[in-house]
This record gives C-alpha cells, sequence and structure tokens, in this order.
C-alpha cells in the first residue's frame, strides 16, 4: 500500500494511518470488520471539504463495509424543509463521492439499527461519538473515537492503527459510578450521561446500582457522556457484555455516588422560556421501538407545534410497513430521515426554542447552533407538540 501498488488513495489512507499510529506509539496495525464515517454535512465540511474528498478518494474502493453518517438534509424532503438548491447540490455531490467507492449512503448515526452491527471483539474503525460508544459498550466491538479522516482511511485500507480501546489493558473502568438514583425514562439516562462525561471526562464508567434498562436507554446514556465528557467506553455491572465476562475496573479506581440527576434537568434547560417552536427527538437517530411508542402517545391527536422525528431511512421503511409513519403524519408531525439537527442548516428557519428528550442535542444546540433548549422526557415533548409549550 505505502509503495503505491493499490493507487494514490490507498498510498494516501495507509500514510495517514501510519502517522497515527506513531503518535500513539501502535506496534502493528489490525484488519477491521467495518467502518462509519462522519464529517459528511455540507454545512460543516463546506466547498474545501469537498475539494479534499474529490482528491483524496480519486480511485479510492472500501475494502470493509463501511456507512456515513448524517448528513446536512433529509435526501428526499430536503425542498420542503427549506433547503436550498445550492446547499442541496453540495450535499449530493459529497454523498455520490462516498456512493462511487463502495460506502452504504444510508446517512445515519446508529448504524449498529441498519446493518452495520459489528460482533463481540471485533476491530472496527468508527468516527461518530454516540456509534462509538454504542459499539464499544452495548456491542463489546472496539474502536477508538476516529475523526472522519481516519475512519475513512481505514474503509479504504482495511486497517487501523492498534492502540488505545483495541487493546485489552485499555478497556478497564477508571471510575466506579454507583447510581443510586431512580431511572426511569430514555432522558432520565441521558441526564445520568450529562453528569456523568461533565464529572469525569475522557475516561472510562463503570456503573453500579442501574438494573431496569433497554438499548435505547443505553443509547441515550452513551451519547450524552460522548458529549459531555467524551467519553468512548463503558461498562454496566451485570449488563454489558465484558462486564458480565469479567471485572472491568481496574485495580487503582475513583468512586463516585449519584443520588440525583435534577441537576441535569436544570443545566440541559437553556432557558425557562415556555413558547416550544419547534419539538426534535431522535438524537440519536429514533429505533422502531421508540416510533412506535411516539406513534402510540399521538394516536387521534394533532400537534400545533412543529413536530420532527429524525431517524433512518430504513428503520423509516421499516416503520412504513408497521403502519407507524402513517399515524404519526395524521398527528401532523414528521419524520425526517438522513439528517439532524447539528448538521442541519437550521439557522435559516428562525427557530429560537426546541424542545428535545436527548442530552446530545440539549449539550450542544446551543453552542452549536445558537438556539435555546428545553430537555425533558418523550411525554413531555410530546405534550410541548401537542399545546405549544412547555410544561414545568
Amino acid at each position: 500500500m505505502l509503495d503505491g501498488k493499490f493507487g494514490k488513495s490507498v498510498k494516501k489512507a495507509i500514510e495517514i494511518l501510519i502517522a497515527l499510529g506513531k503518535i500513539y506509539n501502535a506496534e502493528r496495525m489490525v484488519r477491521i470488520g467495518s467502518a462509519q464515517i462522519s464529517g459528511i454535512s455540507y454545512k460543516n465540511i463546506g466547498d474545501a471539504g469537498i475539494e479534499f474528498l474529490e482528491e483524496f478518494l480519486s480511485d479510492a474502493k472500501v475494502r470493509v463495509k463501511a456507512t456515513i453518517n448524517p448528513c446536512g438534509m433529509d435526501t428526499e424532503k430536503w425542498k420542503s424543509l427549506k433547503i436550498s438548491n445550492k446547499f442541496a447540490e453540495k450535499q449530493f455531490r459529497i454523498i455520490n463521492l462516498f456512493k462511487k467507492i463502495g460506502v452504504g449512503i444510508d446517512c445515519s448515526c446508529t448504524p449498529y439499527l441498519i446493518g452495520n452491527k459489528p460482533g463481540f471483539n471485533e476491530h472496527i474503525a468508527w468516527s461518530e461519538s454516540s456509534a462509538i460508544v454504542y459499539a464499544n459498550s452495548v456491542l463489546g466491538a472496539r474502536t477508538n473515537r476516529e475523526s472522519g479522516i481516519s475512519a475513512l482511511a481505514a474503509a479504504i485500507t482495511g486497517r487501523t492503527p492498534m492502540y488505545g480501546y483495541h487493546l485489552d489493558e485499555n478497556r478497564r473502568a477508571n471510575f466506579l459510578i454507583n447510581v443510586k438514583c431512580k431511572l426511569e425514562s430514555i432522558s432520565d439516562f441521558a441526564a445520568l450521561g450529562y453528569i456523568v462525561g461533565n464529572k469525569i471526562g475522557n475516561n472510562i464508567p463503570y456503573f453500579r446500582g442501574i438494573e431496569r434498562v433497554d438499548w435505547d436507554k443505553l443509547k441515550a446514556l452513551g451519547a450524552s457522556m460522548a458529549a459531555s465528557g467524551a467519553i468512548a467506553l463503558y461498562h454496566i455491572e451485570n449488563i454489558t457484555p465484558e462486564a458480565k465476562i469479567k471485572n472491568m475496573l481496574r485495580s487503582e479506581f475513583r468512586e463516585i455516588t449519584i443520588e440525583s440527576i435534577d441537576d441535569a434537568y436544570i443545566k440541559l434547560n437553556s432557558t425557562r422560556d415556555r413558547e416550544i417552536d419547534l419539538v426534535a427527538i431522535g438524537c440519536p437517530h429514533l429505533s422502531i421501538n421508540e416510533i412506535e411508542y411516539i406513534a402510540n402517545l399521538l394516536k387521534d391527536k394533532k400537534v400545533v407545534t412543529k413536530l420532527w422525528l429524525m431517524t433512518s431511512r430504513k428503520t423509516m421503511e421499516l416503520a412504513m410497513k408497521r403502519n407507524l409513519i402513517e399515524r404519526i403524519v395524521r398527528s401532523g408531525a414528521e419524520v425526517i430521515s438522513d439528517t439532524c439537527l447539528l448538521v442541519m442548516p437550521i439557522e435559516n428557519l428562525k427557530i429560537k426554542t426546541i424542545a428535545t428528550n436527548s442530552g446530545k442535542l440539549s449539550f450542544y444546540l446551543p453552542s452549536y447552533c445558537n438556539i435555546d433548549v428545553r430537555f425533558g422526557s418523550i411525554e413531555k415533548c410530546i405534550r410541548s407538540a401537542l399545546t405549544g409549550v412547555w410544561g414545568d
């Protein structure tokens, strides 16, 4: 590869990975089973990013299963969402670049729900923060927090430097988190994740005291920790796969007790305004179970405030087969695919306040998009869509 036998793109990709490996003192490369590539929204990468990709991918083909993150728009509904023709043209140009080299173009931050689901102990190279922490923790796969470029390079070469979370010795927790408070809703787990991420930063927590849990709650927990603390791996006693097999605590660790998540609910609400311009649920993208739950909440009701439900296109198609989308649309809500509020040019929509159950959205929207947030449960978000106001 380095000698250029497989072309310019492969040579450049392996040069990037070798440089990365040297920085982190990796002894060798490891073959990967899949890649997940972020940074594909035109809003984020602009014209310079397109030019870089066109040069980098001039003769590339991916060697492993590879998927991409949400792009900057719904690829079918972009006109109704007031996306400009110029933005759409640039965004399709980016997507087509990835399609040309063999990358799956289902734009989602939850690739594990739509066919890119790694196995236990499988080495991968993923670059979406919420997907990384889910893959490492809930699935027991192995990936570092890759950049969009290093994940793309890994997809082209089928390899990544073996350091960090690829190594057994780096996957043990150095913080024990004793959870003493009651956790019920998905937003409760997001709130817990926000608190833990703020407290321990880029470290590995081991949770004790969490019992009632499902995959959607674990998705929310990880996404929130990844946002507030750059956490890429966590363990839950008797629940996550590695914690079931062996003791995943280091011999030396710090201990923290969480007795309440009330502070997170206060801090993730960036405003006290009750007027809601948009209710947005689906960061990370909604699972089929979440869509069904929301569809039942909306049955025979009408929204008075915009309600956007964000999911992958494949999950939306599954929901359509179950007649869930019809029920949702009948309420006046919209199901949006391929994108996320954080990578959409939503500044053009003149939105002041958004209601959401997402810890990740609540953490980023005020600083990234200058939009205030009301954070709460799915039920509370749906009530605000039905009434137009946030009920304290």
